[in-house]
């Protein structure tokens, strides 16, 4: 079975996870390479009222997108996710057949991550969504399952992103 390229955009909530994937594939489309750009949180918004937890579904739901671009011919994938722990990056393996995985750590300040999400959020969870930064973070720290970071403070996103592909050897700058 042919299988993909794998790389995975983490980092605490408003560190530039979905805005940096986007623009990586920009990037890549701009070189005519073929890739799939998933943010995987966005596969898994429910509120389940079973037993089946939003991120059971959430990785079925990314190993039945996965099945239908490796179907279609892609064979890079792009990912975001905040890996809390090696149990995440596992369930992101096994719903994409990459025969190579990159894991890159975005990061920002604290402070700048936080205004991101304040800016960005204006609903009801905003205040829980903004302390979750900083538990996230230090669960990052913790878990440590990067292959490279790159910083994404006072920054165009179009350095970022380009950084992001080369040290993930996806191009050469």
């Amino acid at each position: 079975m042919t299988r993909m390229e794998l790389l995975i955009i983490t980092g605490s909530m408003g560190a530039g996870k979905t805005e940096v994937l986007a623009e990586a594939g920009d990037m890549l489309a701009l070189r005519g390479i073929s890739y799939a750009a998933v943010d995987v949180d966005s596969l898994g918004l429910a509120h389940l009222s079973s037993a089946e937890t939003s991120d059971g579904v959430m990785y079925a739901n990314l190993r039945c997108v996965c099945k239908n671009y490796l179907d279609a011919g892609i064979r890079r994938i792009l990912l975001a996710r905040a890996l809390e722990d090696r149990a995440q990056l596992e369930l992101c393996r096994q719903a994409v057949p990459a025969k190579h995985t990159v894991v890159c750590r975005l990061t920002a300040n604290l402070a700048t991550m936080q205004q991101r999400v304040c800016m960005r959020e204006s609903g009801v969870m905003r205040r829980q969504f903004v302390a979750r930064v900083a538990e996230l973070n230090r669960a990052l720290d913790r878990a440590r399952l990067e292959d490279f970071v790159v910083d994404n403070e006072n920054r165009s996103l179009s350095d970022v992103a380009l950084e992001v592909l080369v040290k993930a050897g996806w191009i050469s700058s």
